[in-house]
């Protein structure tokens, strides 16, 4: 397809745009005008230079809910201590989108759930597919140029100029290049030639224009219309259209994967799908209640794990931590026991991994000092409450930080799972940690939350 003069000039002025969005957000300190009184829409707040969230989402596999109106400040928090999600997806941009006005979300908003650790999924919605009933929604709003001619030159000038407005709205919220930013194209009848062509030449002129502005290109669809417009471009049209960086699958199948039937498994793996298969529906996590859908993410390399640099030489994950008495003790196992002692300050020997007398003499300090007996015999529930021993941090799927070490370990030492200790926060970690809090009678979330760590450093 050629290249219109339109969409070259697109091109060429991308960096020019990208450049004058840096120097206005280093140089600025104040926030943009307020929206009159009778536009719906609100102008995002400009955001300083240090509040840039780079490279949202990231790499991560895990789980993640969207919801038009972004969630209040509480809400937020307390669904990241109670809820299994990680992920959030915002509507940033468009004026096809239903929520407008966004009176919560804010650059401080992004800023702050960036430093909670929540992965922001911004989504702009636009110009829609000229036969989508549905749209546009508003007297000011418009579709997708169906005009065939010169190539459908009218999208793709359309694409071009949506795609430099998410980028500056996103800016604006602190979300800088290096994020992924997600165009959000509802479904449409894809047996509608000219409705399909003019969308697919819109999506990728609005790619090659974001990707050029320095984000990670995303689109979002119905698996049965979109993402099938994308996925039949890639494998019958190859190379004749700029495809996304990473699609985002809707299809309401209740499966928390990234796969469908609608399309072939080989296309944008790995690390580039997302898959919204529950939609609108209420959940409660910390007495909040939010409508939301439901998502899967695996993206970029997926979570992976930080190392631990504990007690070097020494291995400290198995499936079974049995007791250790004078008369029976693993020396793997010791080796263990010697380790996290030492970290816990009773035990100053070297790592032999002999039950002796200065180890015993340090496990039973250690004992008294969580207020067990003291005995001579370190039992299972002693070593549920060292090997979960730390801070009580909240960690789900897709966590990768040091706690998730001691989760896993624990988790088995409880007899809730039998699994490699890995560092990552996987499915059968998740697993593990709803049977083990089935068992202990609290709140089955799969979420590791101080209560559950509580359990565990009680050697419960």
């Amino acid at each position: 397809m050629p290249e219109s003069p339109m969409r070259r000039a697109s091109t060429t002025t991308a960096r020019t745009l990208l450049a004058a969005l840096t120097l206005m957000l280093a140089a600025s300190t104040v926030t943009s005008a307020p929206a009159s009184a009778d536009d719906s829409r609100t102008t995002p707040r400009l955001a300083s230079q240090r509040q840039i969230a780079l490279a949202t989402p990231g790499d991560f596999t895990g789980h993640g809910f969207d919801q038009c109106l972004a969630p209040t400040q509480s809400a937020m928090d307390a669904w990241w201590k109670k809820s299994p999600f990680s992920a959030v997806g915002i509507y940033i941009s468009g004026d096809s989108r239903a929520c407008r006005s966004q009176p919560n979300l804010s650059s401080t908003w992004v800023a702050t759930q960036v430093a909670r650790g929540w992965r922001l999924l911004p989504i702009a919605l636009g110009p829609q597919a000229s036969c989508q009933p549905r749209f546009p929604r508003y007297k000011d709003d418009f579709t997708i140029s169906p005009s065939p001619a010169g190539g459908y030159a009218k999208a793709a000038a359309q694409g071009a100029v949506e795609a430099d407005k998410n980028a500056a709205d996103a800016m604006a919220y602190g979300i800088g290049p290096g994020s992924t930013l997600w165009y959000d194209l509802e479904g449409f009848d894809l047996t509608n030639t000219a409705c399909r062509e003019s969308a697919l030449v819109f999506v990728s002129s609005w790619v090659t224009r974001i990707k050029a502005l320095g984000y990670v290109a995303g689109f979002y669809s119905s698996v049965s219309s979109g993402i099938k417009m994308l996925d039949d471009a890639r494998v019958q049209r190859p190379g004749q259209f700029a495809l996304p960086d990473r699609i985002w699958i809707a299809r309401w199948d209740g499966a928390a994967n990234t796969s469908s039937s609608y399309i072939p498994e080989d296309g944008w793996r790995p690390g580039g799908r997302m898959k919204q298969y529950r939609g609108g529906h209420n959940e409660t996590w910390g007495g909040v209640t939010i409508n939301i859908d439901s998502n899967y993410l695996d993206l970029g390399a997926g979570s992976v794990a930080v190392p631990e640099g504990r007690c070097p030489g020494t291995r400290l994950g198995y499936w079974k931590y049995p007791a250790l008495s004078p008369a029976s003790a693993q020396p793997t196992r010791v080796k263990v026991l010697q380790c996290l002692l030492t970290e816990q300050g009773t035990y100053t020997g070297a790592i032999t991994g002999a039950y002796d007398a200065a180890t015993i003499a340090a496990a039973r300090a250690w004992q008294a000092s969580r207020r067990f007996t003291a005995t001579d015999t370190f039992e299972r529930r002693h070593w549920r409450a060292l090997l979960s021993a730390g801070a009580r941090t909240t960690i789900k799927r897709g966590s990768v930080d040091e706690s998730v070490h001691r989760l896993q370990r624990a988790l088995n030492a409880a007899g809730a799972g039998r699994f490699r200790a890995s560092g990552v926060f996987d499915a059968k970690t998740e697993t593990a940690l709803r049977a083990y809090q089935s068992r202990q009678r609290i709140v089955v979330s799969g979420v590791a939350t101080p209560q559950t760590w509580n359990k565990l450093q009680q050697g419960k």
